[in-house]
């Protein structure tokens, strides 16, 4: 198999000159609503059944499976790489030739692609949750998720219903009232938001979300960069009159401790939840890398940046390429790319975003950019009249130039 899938990867990078041509990747979540902004066909929406839910989430160069309960199919939330016919998963092509795609470095120290991204996309806010930190996840044989959030323009002309995110809690709150609120579980409405704050979300921002913190996030379609792990504990009992399964507040605790409050708030990271200038530590405005470039006819912008607890654990950035322009864009490690915005080329492979899709179409919107082809420089090309828009997501130890905050 090996053999097979190292003959694949490298006809692939050869055809697309460095760049490896991925698939969508749709992921349902059956206690959320999609908000119908992820350019899939509406028809499709529940095509998986209504048992599993709507598909709210595309996720992006991912090697990471999404963990949706005993009914998730073994490849869900799995980037696929096509080439004419076939397709493997990013996965097993890193695994097979990850020197070539990360660079030996990176394979050395992480052993693969260690982040993903993702749109997200719901008509009504996401319950009041957290990623455990690394103490916790291990506990379930798992890492700990930070996170960060950016929303872009060309895909929020619509806000839905509730377009602010509750963030962390109020300076003062005690582990008691959390406590207080998880036995109220069954109640209704346990009041968890009531010692939470939220905060008004705005197409081009983002935010910086280190593991450990509560939040529930709004209703703007979000491009979300992560730790490749699908861990979570929903703190929330109902979300306007929908009511939410108390196994979601468990699902990534030990067996033995889920009747354990104490261990559940414990989860939780108390400094950062509860720090009183929460928006100027995690709040993101762009920042251009340089804006030299934009006489050259295009700029690029960090969308994510800033290193949590000293690591640099994900970057992502915002090309945008003027109508008939080129440019040759360097970077330091390989990338996923997709395009939110225009047509062209990358490399000489074509590029679109697609106004609309259907469930197992393959599109053209979506790619990786293996680590020699970003070291030597992508040509990017906008062949149409409109600026052709990219969003680039970076892994781990890549861009220690990237701003700090």
């Amino acid at each position: 198999m090996s053999n097979i899938v190292k003959d694949f990867t490298e006809a692939a990078l050869a055809q697309g000159n460095g760049i490896l041509h991925l698939s969508p990747t749709w992921v349902p979540r059956s206690f959320l609503v999609p908000g119908r902004r992820l350019k899939l066909h509406p028809d499709d929406l529940y095509i998986l059944g209504t048992q599993r839910g709507g598909i709210d989430e595309r996720w992006l160069a991912s090697t990471t499976k999404a963990y949706n309960g005993p009914l998730t199919p073994d490849d869900e939330g799995l980037s696929y790489v096509v080439y004419g016919k076939q397709k493997y998963t990013l996965r097993d092509v890193i695994k097979c030739c990850g020197d070539i795609i990360l660079g030996k470095d990176i394979m050395e120290k992480y052993g693969g692609w260690k982040i993903y991204a993702k749109f997200f996309d719901n008509m009504e806010p996401i319950p009041h949750h957290v990623h455990q930190m690394d103490e916790h996840a291990k506990n379930v044989g798992m890492e700990g998720k930070p996170e960060a959030y950016y929303f872009p323009v060309q895909l929020n002309t619509i806000k839905n219903t509730f377009p602010y995110t509750f963030f962390g809690l109020e300076p003062g709150t005690s582990k008691q009232d959390l406590i207080n609120c998880l036995k109220n579980w069954d109640r209704g409405d346990n009041g968890i938001l009531d010692f939470s704050k939220a905060y008004r979300l705005k197409p081009g921002t983002g935010w910086l979300l280190p593991a450990g913190i509560l939040h529930a996030p709004g209703t703007l379609l979000t491009y979300e960069v992560q730790w490749a792990s699908d861990i979570l504990s929903l703190f929330q009992s109902m979300v306007g009159d929908k009511f939410i399964d108390k196994e979601l507040l468990t699902i990534s605790v030990p067996p033995e401790r889920k009747n354990d409050y104490d261990y559940i708030v414990s989860m939780l990271d108390w400094e950062k939840n509860t720090i009183p200038d929460f928006k100027e530590k995690f709040y993101r405005i762009p920042k251009a890398v340089d804006l030299n470039t934009m006489s050259l006819g295009y700029i690029e912008k960090w969308v994510v940046y800033g290193k949590i607890d000293n690591k640099e654990y994900f970057s992502a950035k915002e090309l945008t390429v003027d109508p008939k322009a080129k440019a040759i864009i360097s970077d330091k490690g390989a990338y996923g790319l997709v395009a939110v915005q225009g047509i062209g080329k990358i490399n000489g492979v074509g590029v679109s975003s697609p106004t609309q899709i259907r469930y197992g179409e393959v599109t053209d919107d979506e790619f990786f950019i293996s680590y020699a082809a970003a070291k030597k420089g992508v040509e990017i090309e906008n062949t149409a009249n409109e600026p052709l828009v990219m969003l680039k997501v970076f892994g781990p130890d890549t861009n220690p130039d990237m701003p700090e905050g």
